[in-house]
């Protein structure tokens, strides 16, 4: 297939999605998102914007005709409603599958560090079966293995933010002493693109130069907007339900349970080299000071969606 200009990116208007969709646009790509609520898309974009109906796989097949790599960020944080990990998988593969009948020449994945089919967690077992189905798709792919993500609107960072203004102190897991290895967004929109110029199949872990521990990434959080707060330790099965309770406040989920555990056991974390170069330390030190002063709502952005796409 000819390299027709056009790029799709599933949740063009969302987190990672649209920093993708604005480094495509930076190399003067075409782009057209799919997505659940195309009607909620906003105007004004040049975006093109059609349907992702997993229910429907000839209509999103057509919905893919003429584009030439594939940018997938679909996937849900957590179990909600009808909407589960298994779901997520059976979606992954109709839509890989449309586009393989749509004759989509690249596909870059958006995935996670560390993913495993043994993984007791569903969202890293989910996200092993996704790479597999996805390697198991004619044509070419790169899969993108980022953990943390920070910058621009995203969640991690101004809830963590948003606690240390509101309570004296800040209760962590154990020590914290947990290795996080946190990424860009757009470094990460930035890593894709160039991926999606490739052609070779290529698994990278999506990782910036800093390794803090979460312990010293909540105290970098602190300083950054003013508000460093006593580190108090607590025992790891303590932070679920803490984080419950914090949830009920607000009406969200903050921290599940699998999140937590994941993150003690050191799957948010790489040995490899970076392949990202903004150091958080150093983003939060120039653009950190306005983090917290809203909750960013997950179950409002992802599922009520007041305008906002995954």
């Amino acid at each position: 297939m000819t390299d027709t200009g056009l790029d799709a990116v599933t949740g063009a208007f969302s987190y990672s999605g649209r920093a993708i969709a604005a480094a495509l646009a930076g190399e003067g790509r075409r782009i057209r998102t799919l997505t659940g609520h195309p009607e909620r898309a906003p105007e004004g974009t040049g975006i093109e914007v059609r349907p992702l109906d997993f229910d429907d796989p000839v209509r999103l097949a057509a919905s893919l005709q003429g584009v030439t790599t594939l940018y997938n960020t679909y996937w849900i944080r957590f179990a909600h409603g009808r909407a589960d990990h298994e779901v997520a998988v059976a979606n992954s593969r109709t839509l890989f599958a449309a586009a393989h009948r749509a004759g989509v020449r690249r596909i870059v994945h958006v995935s996670i560090t560390n993913p495993s089919i043994e993984s007791p967690f569903p969202y890293f077992r989910g996200k092993a079966m996704v790479e597999r189905a996805l390697a198991e798709t004619a044509g070419s792919f790169a899969i993108v293995r980022p953990a943390v993500i920070f910058g621009g609107d995203g969640v991690l960072l101004n809830n963590i933010a948003w606690l240390l203004r509101r309570f004296p102190i800040f209760p962590v897991g154990g020590d914290g002493g947990y290795r996080l290895r946190p990424v860009h967004v757009d470094d990460l929109a930035r890593l894709c693109v160039r991926l999606g110029a490739e052609s070779s199949d290529t698994v990278v872990d999506a990782v910036g130069p800093d390794r803090p521990t979460f312990r010293q990434m909540v105290e970098m959080i602190g300083d950054a907007i003013g508000h460093r707060r006593p580190i108090v330790p607590v025992p790891p099965l303590a932070v679920p339900l803490l984080a419950s309770v914090v949830g009920l406040a607000v009406s969200d989920v903050v921290l599940t349970r699998d999140e937590y555990f994941a993150m003690a056991g050191g799957l948010a974390d790489t040995d490899g080299e970076a392949t990202a170069p903004t150091r958080l330390s150093e983003w939060l030190a120039a653009d950190g000071a306005d983090l917290g002063t809203g909750y960013a709502n997950e179950l409002v952005r992802h599922f009520e969606r007041r305008d906002r796409a995954r």
